[in-house]
C-alpha cells in the first residue's frame, strides 16, 4: 500500500477543508495575500471551491480572481450566484471587468451588466462600490492591511458584516488608527445608524445623510447584503454637476457642452433653441404691433417700454431661480404650486407697487404727464405680477409633466414677460 507524500496529504486536507467548511475557509483566506488565495483555490474545480469564493469578502475575491488564468476565473463567474458576482466585478476597473464579461455566455454577461447599472436618480448610481466588507473577528492590523491593498483614500467609515455580508456595525477610521493591532473590530465597532436600498431615490439618500449627519451611507441589495456606500462628498459633487448643467439648459445650451467644446458642436446644440427663441420673439413683437397706432401717437411709450420689460424680466428670473432651487433641493414639489404661486405673485405685486411709484415719480418729472405716469405705473405692477406667476409656474408645470424643469425655462419666461 503506497503512502501519500506530505505535499499530497496537505493538498487533500486543504481540499477537504475548503469543500466541507467553506465559510471557515473563507475567513482564513481573507487573511492571506491575494497570490496565496489564488494558489490555494486554483487547483480545485469550480463546483468544489464555489462556496468559498461566494463566502469571501469581495475585495479579497477580486484580487485572487484577477490572478487566476482566464479559464479559471471564467468558470468561477459562470457558476457564481449573480448577486455574489456583482460586488466582486464592481471592484475591477472597467476594462478588466469588460474583459471578464466577454468570456462569459452572452445571456449571463448581459444579466450581470444589467445588475451593475442603476437608474440615474438612484442610490446605486451614485454609490461607491469599492467598499471593504470586514468581519467582527478581523483585527485592526488585518483591517489596515486590507485598506492598503485596496488603495482607497478618503474613506472615513468601514463596515462590518456577517457571513452573509449583511451589516453588523461600522468602524470609524479614526478609531481604527488609535487602537492596538490585535484589537478586533467587534470591540470598537458601533451600530449602523441608517442604510438604504440601491434603488432608493436620491432624495431619500440626501434625507438620511442629513438626518443622521453621516459621511458614508451604506447601500444594500434586495437581500440586505452590503454592496456599496454613498459618500457625502460624492453626493455633493453630483448635485453640483446637475446644478451647473441646469444653468446651461435654462438658456437652451446642451448639458453635454463644455467650455472647450468645438465650435460646430456648440452651433449644433444651440441653433435649434435660438430658432425657437426667434419665434417667441416674433410672438412678443406681434403683441406690441397691436398697439402700433397708440405708440405712434405717444412716442414716449416706446422709450419707456424697455424699462417695464426689463423690470418684469428680472422679477421673473428671480422667481424662476428660487423655484428651481427649491425643486433641486427638494424643499418643494409640484404639490406646492398654490403656495408658490401665491408667494411669487404677492412678492411681485408688492415689489411692483414700490418700483411703480418710483418709476411714476421720475416719469412725471420727465413728461409732466400724470396720465403717462399712471399708465407706466399700472403696467409695471401688472407685468411684475405676471412675471412672478410665470417664474413659478413654468418649472412647476414642467415637473408635473415629468419633464426637466430646467429645460430652456428662461426662453419661455422671456416670451411671457415680453
Amino acid at each position: 500500500m503506497s503512502v501519500a507524500s506530505p505535499m499530497t496529504a496537505v493538498a487533500l486536507l486543504r481540499h477537504d477543508f475548503i469543500t466541507d467548511y467553506p465559510s471557515d475557509a473563507a475567513r482564513i483566506l481573507e487573511r492571506m495575500p491575494g497570490q496565496e488565495v489564488s494558489e490555494a483555490l486554483k487547483d480545485l474545480e469550480a463546483g468544489e471551491s464555489l462556496a468559498a469564493w461566494e463566502a469571501m469578502s469581495p475585495d479579497v475575491a477580486m484580487r485572487a480572481l484577477a490572478l487566476l488564468p482566464s479559464e479559471g476565473s471564467t468558470a468561477i463567474l459562470r457558476s457564481m450566484d449573480p448577486g455574489r458576482a456583482v460586488p466582486i466585478l464592481a471592484l475591477f476597473d472597467p476594462e478588466s471587468r469588460d474583459g471578464l464579461l466577454e468570456l462569459l455566455p452572452a445571456e449571463q454577461a448581459d444579466e450581470l451588466r444589467l445588475l451593475l447599472t442603476y437608474p440615474p436618480d438612484s442610490a446605486g448610481f451614485i454609490m461607491d462600490a469599492k467598499v471593504l466588507l470586514l468581519r467582527p473577528e478581523t483585527t485592526v492590523k488585518e483591517a489596515l492591511a486590507r485598506i492598503r491593498a485596496l488603495r482607497r483614500r478618503g474613506v472615513r467609515v468601514l463596515f462590518v458584516v456577517d457571513p452573509d455580508n449583511r451589516l453588523e456595525g461600522a468602524v470609524d477610521v479614526q478609531d481604527l488608527a488609535t487602537s492596538g493591532p490585535q484589537v478586533t473590530l467587534d470591540e470598537i465597532m458601533h451600530p449602523v445608524k441608517a442604510a438604504v436600498n440601491a434603488m432608493a431615490s436620491r432624495e431619500e439618500v440626501a434625507e438620511l445623510l442629513d438626518q443622521h449627519q453621516l459621511t458614508d451611507l451604506p447601500v444594500v441589495d434586495l437581500d440586505g447584503r452590503l454592496i456599496g456606500a454613498v459618500r457625502y462628498q460624492n453626493l455633493m459633487a453630483t448635485a453640483e454637476n446637475e446644478a451647473t448643467a441646469a444653468i446651461q439648459t435654462m438658456v437652451g445650451v446642451s448639458r453635454d457642452e463644455r467650455a472647450l467644446s468645438s465650435t460646430w458642436f456648440a452651433v449644433r446644440k444651440r441653433l435649434p433653441w435660438l430658432h425657437i427663441n426667434l419665434g417667441t420673439a416674433f410672438l412678443a413683437a406681434s403683441v406690441v404691433g397691436l398697439f402700433e397706432d397708440t405708440i405712434a401717437a405717444y412716442t414716449a411709450l416706446a422709450v419707456l417700454l424697455p424699462v417695464v420689460a426689463g423690470q418684469s424680466g428680472n422679477t421673473g428670473a428671480q422667481a424662476l431661480a428660487v423655484t428651481m432651487r427649491g425643486l433641486a433641493l427638494r424643499e418643494i414639489s409640484a404639490h406646492h404650486w398654490i403656495k408658490m404661486l401665491y408667494k411669487e405673485m404677492s412678492t411681485g405685486f408688492i415689489n411692483g407697487v414700490v418700483v411703480a411709484l418710483t418709476t411714476a415719480f421720475f416719469v412725471y418729472l420727465w413728461s409732466h404727464s400724470f396720465s403717462l405716469a399712471a399708465v407706466i405705473a399700472s403696467a409695471m405692477v401688472l407685468s411684475m405680477v405676471a412675471a412672478g406667476f410665470a417664474g413659478a409656474i413654468i418649472p412647476l408645470a414642467l415637473t408635473m409633466l415629468d419633464q426637466d424643469p430646467a429645460q430652456s425655462s428662461s426662453i419661455i419666461l422671456t416670451t411671457v414677460t415680453d
